[in-house]
């Protein structure tokens, strides 16, 4: 090797352990707090992993329990068994009120038709939120009949989630109905900073969201790619992506080694920028949340942050045991599906 060979493999070495150290997790002191699952529309019926198209409720996986994602029993039980956030998808009616449901039209996944904008609370209140579930692809509807008027206002379900903290899913992309959002919002009198609620959605949507509380975490899809990319190279320079500032990054399971000082040292990065941490599940194409008891295994001891589940059924006990509600036929038939999720994905 020439000298300026030794040289150069001396001060790549050296950038190799300074860079080491100045992003090494233990020099961060663990953070106060614990770990907060966010539970995806509460409590729902997974897709297969072979679903596609934007509407899934004819893909799912053979149900093991009768809940419905966006109604109140799914925020309930969501609650009982660990849940310390809930995500729910606000949607606005004809007649100026707000319900939660994900998609933009009725067909997806009840016996209605249309958009869910076209109908008023009580035309909605009649339908079967359960209707067109299918395991099968039609072939059989096991939730058919058990959705019967579960389609929540937004008052109901900000009843049912008393002090747990929600995040307000945005799927209306335009300002002015952001703006009713916030005042329908307002108007229930409950105070989105003081229960550490936070919103996703287009920019257009959160305007009206950061004008009406400053200081709420309020984040775009967008926004936090932006800040999860950049830490990705940045942070191993010991900076803090700008694009970090009051967002939000988010790690993937399967990709924790990726992240700068991970997990402690990246939390203090965070929280000096006024961002947040959501750990996902492992992902490849398309973030997902943990699904598999197994995956709690995976969250470092220290980590403050907040963890994205899909299906808190089977990761809710899994983090923390004494919020098992399930009974023994609900454990046997949840232990078959767990074997059934993994062998498809292998």
């Amino acid at each position: 090797m020439t000298v300026w060979g030794r040289r150069i493999g001396f001060v790549l070495a050296l950038a190799f352990l300074v860079l080491t150290f100045v992003n090494a997790s233990w020099l961060a002191d663990s953070p106060r707090g614990y770990v907060k699952l966010v539970a995806h529309r509460g409590l729902m019926q997974l897709p297969r992993p072979d679903a596609a198209g934007d509407c899934k409720a004819q893909a799912i996986e053979p149900p093991i329990h009768d809940f419905i994602e966006n109604t109140l029993p799914a925020l309930a039980q969501a609650k009982r068994l660990g849940a310390q956030m809930i995500e729910i998808d606000p949607a606005p009616t004809a007649d100026g009120r707000f319900v939660l449901f994900h998609e933009a039209a009725l067909d997806c996944r009840t016996n209605g038709t249309g958009p869910v904008s076209a109908q008023t609370l009580e035309q909605l209140k009649a339908l079967d939120a359960g209707y067109d579930y299918s395991p099968d692809g039609g072939k059989t509807f096991p939730l058919r009949g058990l959705g019967q008027g579960l389609i929540p206002s937004l008052e109901e379900a900000l009843a049912t989630a008393g002090d747990t903290a929600l995040l307000f899913n945005l799927r209306f992309a335009d300002g002015a109905t952001a703006a009713r959002f916030v005042a329908a919002l307002k108007a229930t009198g409950r105070d989105p900073v003081a229960r550490r609620d936070a919103f996703s959605g287009s920019e257009a949507a959160l305007a009206p969201i950061r004008a009406a509380w400053p200081g709420v975490l309020a984040y775009s899809d967008e926004q936090v790619e932006a800040c999860t990319r950049a830490y990705l190279w940045q942070g191993w320079l010991g900076l803090t992506p700008a694009a970090c500032q009051g967002s939000m990054i988010a790690i993937p399971l399967n990709r924790q080694w990726a992240f700068a000082g991970w997990p402690n040292r990246l939390q203090a990065r965070m929280e000096a920028a006024g961002a947040k941490v959501m750990l996902i599940g492992p992902s490849a194409d398309k973030p997902r949340g943990l699904d598999l008891p197994e995956q709690v295994g995976e969250i470092p001891a220290s980590f403050t942050g907040y963890v994205w589940v899909d299906d808190i059924w089977s990761v809710g006990p899994a983090l923390r045991p004494a919020f098992n509600k399930r009974n023994p036929r609900e454990q046997a038939e949840l232990a078959k599906a767990l074997d059934a999720r993994r062998a498809a994905r292998d």
